[in-house]
């Protein structure tokens, strides 16, 4: 098996500054990867700091494991190695916030997918999404941590009603923003040819889904469909910062 990454990030649009933070790490042997997303919110200058203390705390504790292999022994250890990057990237947003009260509303989404051979260890916080890619069609392995989200599965709202409420972009977590955090976990079995693609709400704001799995399907190359799904976001006017990680396995 060979694993291929690509990602970018763009600021999108509409805003000066990039709040998101789109990173991965690839074994020598083509074998493991981890990627992840984060989205940063509190203001331009909290968000880009919450997002970039998170990605460095989870690559920061994850990088050595992926070089060793030990990751995903078995389930649990997959799921606490997780969890404890999760954990270490919550304290290190809420240190900095202790540090200084013009950062006290900052945090993070935070979605991150360790592979290994076939098996996929995701865990994400907030509403930056893992999709997986199987014969061109994607099927979300993540659920918003939204307000909206909250008031689709409880009946409230129906899809239609969601581009009309006010506050569709309210998180119900954030790393950095509660102690304990809560962190949902979910394993995958890729075949090959499978792509697991993580992203910021950016894109999946601008992109419709059939426009992107089209996109994904004509692509010749992992490099070719990211910048391709960045365009696509700009040329739609993404009024919002957009990550897009790309993790194909052959």
């Amino acid at each position: 098996m060979n694993i291929t990454v690509a990602g970018r990030s763009h600021t999108g649009a509409v805003r000066e500054h990039n709040q998101d933070v789109a990173v991965w790490q690839v074994r020598e042997d083509a074998c493991a990867a981890l990627v992840l997303v984060a989205d940063g919110m509190g203001g331009y200058q909290g968000g880009e700091i919450a997002s970039r203390l998170a990605a460095e705390a989870v690559m920061e504790s994850l990088t050595p494991r992926l070089f060793s292999g030990d990751l995903h022994e078995h389930e649990m250890t997959a799921h606490d190695n997780l969890m404890a990057a999760f954990a270490l990237a919550n304290q290190r947003i809420q240190d900095r916030r202790a540090e200084d009260s013009q950062l006290d509303k900052m945090g993070t989404t935070l979605v991150a997918a360790w592979l290994d051979g076939a098996k996929a260890h995701i865990a994400h916080v907030g509403d930056s999404r893992c999709y997986l890619i199987r014969q061109g069609k994607g099927t979300c392995l993540t659920r918003d941590d939204t307000v909206v989200q909250n008031m689709l599965d409880d009946g409230s709202i129906t899809e239609a009603d969601v581009p009309n409420v006010p506050f569709k972009n309210v998180l119900t977590r954030a790393v950095g923003a509660m102690e304990p955090l809560e962190i949902s976990y979910a394993r995958q079995t890729l075949e090959p040819g499978d792509s697991l693609m993580l992203c910021s709400d950016g894109l999946t704001n601008s992109v419709a889904q059939q426009e992107w799995e089209d996109i994904l399907q004509q692509a010749d190359s992992g490099e070719s469909a990211v910048e391709a799904l960045i365009e696509t976001a700009l040329d739609n006017l993404a009024s919002d910062n957009v990550s897009v990680v790309l993790l194909t396995l052959n």
